[in-house]
């Protein structure tokens, strides 16, 4: 059953902090506790992030497991992945908070009959808002359940009608070295080679577990999640799911795609979450989840094997990696 947002729990129970895992420290010592094991185990809190602005959006049932929750609102907007800004997650959310997100366009283009420079509002108000609970697993070994809000794909590239010579869908974030501090080219040059690209074929995009994100916790994206705009693929690690959004472009032949170039034994294109495929410094078959203490199996797809392996039916996905 589908209930209005103004029903949902209220926030200050739903965005309660949990510090359990913080009060264990104290159990190994503060003598004992290495740097690394304090960021992989322990990470401090960063400043509580300013709200974002409400949205209205349909509620959906949560498609939990039993032992789910979601990862609290400070860690997701505290702990982030956005190299443009620190490659030190608990930095991200300082450095982006000079980030303008109004105004901001979207260029949809390349192989669409209907080809079209999008508004952010314009975008927001395409389809209905729902919320989507999605577990996101990150290639580096933990992961985060998060309630998005967004709609599918699907809606904006129905709206540039893709023709079918289109077989990729390529998507380029935001390049402003002025705000990104690590797009800047210093002695050694830069991190990585910028804009931020990623790619997925046009079968998954159009998936309708595929989202675009443009709030969580029921309020907007902030800049350190990838506003205004962003993509969601939950089967995916979390590197496939770009952030800060200003180009998508339709194409005959695969894009190549960012980490993809920089290491490719290590991000393969694919980048399907697969317990049975190592990264070549580490495991992939467990993940710590954010805020919990043991690690736990990762699955297959990251849990969405029934909606989405019929996509790779007959590949070899070791090789297709």
């Amino acid at each position: 059953m589908n209930v209005k947002s103004s029903e949902v729990t209220p926030k200050e129970v739903y965005l309660s902090r949990r510090r359990f895992v913080l009060q264990a420290g104290l159990l190994f010592g503060s003598l004992a506790v290495t740097g690394t094991a304090y960021r992989w185990f322990f990470e401090p809190e960063s400043k509580p992030a300013p709200r974002g602005t409400p949205l209205n959006f349909i509620r959906t049932k949560p498609q939990l497991m039993a032992d789910e929750h979601l990862t609290s609102y400070e860690k997701v907007t505290g702990y982030n992945n956005f190299y443009e800004f620190s490659t030190y997650k608990q930095a991200v959310a300082k450095r982006a908070r000079q980030m303008k997100v109004r105004p901001w366009t979207v260029v949809v283009g390349g192989l669409v009959a209907r080809p079209k420079i999008f508004d952010i509002d314009e975008i927001i108000r395409l389809a209905p808002l729902e919320e989507r609970i999605y577990r996101m697993r990150c290639v580096e070994g933990w992961s985060m359940v998060i309630p998005w809000i967004g709609f599918p794909l699907k809606a904006l590239l129905d709206k540039v009608e893709p023709l079918s010579t289109a077989r990729y869908v390529e998507f380029e974030s935001l390049y402003d070295p002025e705000v990104m501090p690590n797009q800047r080219q210093g002695l050694w040059g830069s991190l990585l080679n910028w804009p931020y690209r990623e790619g997925l074929r046009l079968d998954e995009a159009m998936h309708p577990l595929t989202i675009l994100a443009v709030g969580l916790y029921g309020e907007m994206l902030l800049p350190q999640n990838g506003a205004p705009l962003r993509v969601v693929v939950p089967w995916k690690y979390g590197f496939k799911s770009a952030k800060s959004i200003v180009k998508i472009t339709l194409r005959s032949d695969r894009p190549q795609t960012t980490w993809n170039l920089a290491q490719p034994r290590e991000y393969g294109f694919y980048a399907n979450v697969n317990p049975a495929v190592s990264h070549p410094r580490w495991s992939q078959q467990t993940e710590r989840r954010i805020g919990e203490f043991w690690r736990r199996p990762t699955l297959l797809f990251n849990g969405y094997a029934e909606q989405v392996a019929h996509l790779y039916s007959g590949m070899d996905l070791k090789t297709n990696f």
